[in-house]
């Protein structure tokens, strides 16, 4: 049972719209294809009465009204009538798992809320609603009031009540305790149906849905990516993985959904998937060092049962500093680029310059890599840049300062411009006046950064020259743009000196 859209909403800063409400229902039950999702609480306000009623309507003329679920609480008819005016059949009745809930928040004894509890079940039942009951607090119950938790069963395992629903609503549980408890109401009460609903405070969520499945729970509450209250909930994306690969179990769930329907929900929450996060974070089937790309190569030795393609996901092999000939190799493969073992040289070396600027150098930057090399590599450079400075204050002229190695001969001059790269190219023009020397002529600069849109791709800078006639391009590429442009600039003059 997915609870994204109502204990995932719960999350800091999350609220759904009526259409993302819809939209992700929607992804839960015809693309994922999850057995049920929770979608609200009753009584919250009127624009959520709205959002459910709407999604009731789909569902009904759907056919899935009857996973449709909202949880509801023992206040008379309240929570009930909610429930059927928005269109809805199922409530998840909110009860007390734990003595002191029930002693400290409701003040009532026992008995009294047992009491409570069975009208609302007979109500519901004579109004069509099918109910199940989350014992709140079970696993703090479990812990101090074992015998109040049986005390609860025992009073309503004869109502008409289809799923009895433990949740670790603090996330106090280990895996072991989990099993331990689970097992013991599984042992007592081997023909009611429970649920397990993890909290993941302990980041143990997915660990004790593991141990919940071992002892013969019969159903699970997840969210995507783990949203929910505090430290949030049991993410579907690991539970789907340790189902179909640890527990060898069959489910409708369609893994190939899962990670386009994170991507929504992340989207619509506003909560970033963690990179590292399994199976759908953006790094996870990515190999980062040679030796894995190398291994990858000899008959796949990096690879585990977690494959990118159930997850409609690709293998990746990220380029950077420590980076080898493999990863570099497996991404020409996957671009159709053949290189010699000079230039394959080469490009490595300028992968490894390039990746420690930032952290990895994508696919899409690739391809700009091997430009750079093939076209503009030169063995011998008479034109360097030593250093150079660049200044940009607000209301000023931006000023550079630049040091240059012409043929062995040291050089440094200062000049102001338009621009940063103004400023320098005229600095650098400077020198060349002193020498005698002349300069080109600037016909057209174009900046080009790889498809993706990321603010710290790799920027290609061509500039086209004329010089003495002739007309000619050179190309830098950089994290950073008048960067690039310099490299370029540096690069037309190693061919005119």
């Amino acid at each position: 049972m997915d609870t994204t859209l109502r204990d995932g909403e719960q999350t800091s800063g999350v609220s759904f719209s009526a259409l993302e409400k819809l939209s992700v229902a929607r992804l839960l039950l015809e693309e994922l294809c999850v057995d049920r999702i929770e979608i609200a609480s009753a009584r919250v306000s009127e624009g959520e009465f709205n959002s459910v009623k709407r999604v009731a309507q789909w569902a009904k003329a759907n056919g899935h009204i009857d996973k449709i679920e909202v949880l509801g609480f023992v206040d008379g008819m309240l929570s009930l009538e909610w429930i059927k005016n928005v269109g809805c059949n199922v409530i998840n009745l909110l009860c007390k798992g734990s003595l002191k809930h029930c002693i400290h928040q409701l003040k009532k004894t026992p008995e009294e809320h047992v009491a409570d509890v069975k009208q609302s079940v007979r109500k519901a039942s004579e109004m069509g609603i099918t109910v199940n009951v989350y014992l709140e607090d079970w696993s703090n119950g479990m812990r101090e009031s074992e015998d109040y938790v049986y005390f609860m069963v025992d009073s309503l395992k004869n109502e008409p009540i289809k799923r009895f629903m433990l949740p670790d609503t603090l996330g106090i549980l280990n895996p072991d305790e989990t099993r331990e408890f689970c097992g013991k109401m599984i042992a007592k009460y081997p023909d009611l149906h429970f649920d397990f609903h993890a909290h993941n405070d302990y980041d143990f969520a997915v660990a004790n849905v593991f141990e919940a499945i071992k002892a013969g729970i019969q159903g699970v509450h997840v969210t995507i990516n783990g949203l929910g209250e505090r430290a949030g909930n049991a993410p579907l994306s690991s539970v789907l993985a340790i189902l179909h690969d640890h527990l060898k179990l069959k489910t409708n769930l369609d893994e190939e959904k899962i990670n386009s329907v994170s991507k929504v929900v992340e989207t619509y929450s506003g909560i970033r998937i963690p990179h590292n996060k399994p199976v759908v974070g953006e790094n996870v089937f990515t190999q980062v060092a040679g030796v894995h790309a190398d291994g990858d190569n000899k008959k796949n030795l990096y690879y585990n049962d977690l494959l990118p393609e159930r997850f409609g996901r690709e293998r990746q092999y990220a380029l950077g500093k420590t980076s080898g000939k493999a990863n570099i190799l497996k991404n020409l493969q996957l671009l159709g680029i053949e290189l010699d073992d000079e230039m394959m040289r080469k490009v490595t070396a300028r992968v490894i310059e390039l990746g420690d600027k930032k952290e990895t150098v994508s696919l899409d930057e690739l391809p700009y890599i091997v430009s750079d090399v093939l076209k503009n590599e030169q063995e011998e450079q008479v034109v360097k840049i030593i250093n150079y400075s660049l200044s940009l204050t607000c209301g000023l002229r931006p000023m550079a300062t630049v040091k240059m190695e012409i043929r062995g001969e040291v050089f440094e001059q200062s000049a102001s411009g338009d621009g940063q790269y103004n400023a320098i190219s005229k600095a650098m023009w400077k020198i060349y006046k002193s020498l005698n020397k002349p300069t080109p002529e600037l016909l057209d600069y174009v900046v080009v950064i790889p498809p993706g849109g990321k603010t710290d791709a790799f920027v290609q800078t061509i500039i086209t020259w004329r010089f003495n006639d002739k007309v000619f391009k050179t190309r830098g590429l950089d994290g950073d743009q008048t960067v690039a442009a310099i490299k370029a600039t540096v690069k037309m003059l190693n061919i005119i000196d």
